[in-house]
Formats: C-alpha cells, structure tokens, sequence
C-alpha cells in the first residue's frame, strides 16, 4: 500500500471517516474560515471536514463519556484532517517569526496529515466554548499544557480555566489521545512515530 493519497480521494475510502458521520459533536474547521491566524481560509475548495476511521472510532468514545461524565457539554471540533500541502501553508505563513514550533514541520508530517489528530475544545449546555484562557492558535505561553501550574499560582490563568483545561483533557486521554506540551486544543490519536510509520499521509 502506497502511504499517500490525494485529499481529492479519500471520499469513498473506507479508510476516513466524515466528520458528519459522528454523532454528537460539533464542527467549526478554523482554516475554512478567515478565524485563524493566518486570517484567510486555507482549505476551499477541498472538504477537509475528515478522520481516518480510528480516530473517529475513539472521537466517538469521547462523546460516549461526556454524555455520561458532562450531560449537555459536545466536544467542538476545530480542526482535523489538514492535507500536507495546507499544512505547508501554515508552515511558510509562520517563516521567519520564530513561531513554527508551533507546528510539524511538513517534511516529517504533522499528525494531522494522516487524519489522526484533533485540534478540539468543549461547549457547555448553552452551546458556547469553555474559557479555556486562550483562544485557539494563540501562540504564547499561554496555551501550554506545561506551563499551567505557573501560570495557576501567578494568577494568569484561573482556577477554573485549568479545570476546563483537565476535563477536555480528561475526555479525550481515556478515549486514547495523547496531548501536547504546547497546545491545550491539540490532541494526537495514539503514537506519533507508529502513526507516520503506518497510516497513509494526506497529500
């Protein structure tokens, strides 16, 4: 099996899944949209609103806990497949601004290339997102997972934004996510390494 495939057809594949096909959730793919940092929608006229079948297998398991843990909160999807020439994109649109560790470099392939990363927050039961302290793709220290606790005891984030923070955090590591240091909305489905090694990358 070759390990790329064109974004343009993986429609049909039994391998992805479409992200409407996941009950219980809620979509807004940030680089659809002029809401992100690079300010213009980066994935017309491709539909990137996909996840390889395993990690919509486990997305689904987080909608399973919070309908039991949170009744009334819906995970939000903000970002998922993103073919490795948006992905590109992003790279040269952060060249030069000391910003792109922010982001996989293309050439070794971010996690969402292949479909098995989420970029993902909460909505509680009047539909609107959680504080999470940041918004998405705000690129300070802010956003670090690490950094928390210090953040926590300076006052810069608040108690209850780190306790948004844990939930989405909770939900998606018992649905078999990992996250990152650096970004609270970034989620990889299993292991990097075994996912460049054996899933198809989305070109």
């Amino acid at each position: 099996m070759t390990l790329t495939v064109a974004s343009e057809e993986i429609t049909g594949s039994p391998e992805f899944r479409h992200l409407t096909s996941i009950a219980g959730i809620a979509i807004d793919l940030r680089y659809a949209t002029s809401n992100n940092f690079v300010g213009r929608d980066l994935y017309s006229p491709f539909d990137c609103a996909w996840l390889h079948r395993d990690a919509a297998a486990a997305l689904e398991q987080v909608v399973a806990w919070l309908k039991q843990r949170r009744p009334g909160y819906t995970a939000l999807v903000l970002d998922a497949l993103r073919p490795q020439r948006v992905q590109q994109q992003l790279w040269d649109a952060l060249d030069g601004t000391g910003l792109q560790m922010y982001l996989a470099n293309p050439a070794r392939g971010s996690i969402h290339s292949y479909g098995m990363a989420l970029d993902i927050t909460l909505l509680d039961e009047q539909g609107r997102e959680l504080d999470m302290g940041t918004g998405f793709d705000d690129m300070t220290n802010l956003s670090h997972p690490a950094l928390e606790e210090g953040f926590l005891l300076s006052g810069e984030l608040s108690e209850a934004q780190v306790a948004n923070r844990r939930l989405l955090r909770e939900a998606m590591l018992e649905a078999g996510f990992f996250g990152i240091n650096t970004e609270w909305w970034h989620f990889d489905c299993g292991d990097r390494e075994l996912v460049r090694a054996t899933y198809r990358r989305v070109l």
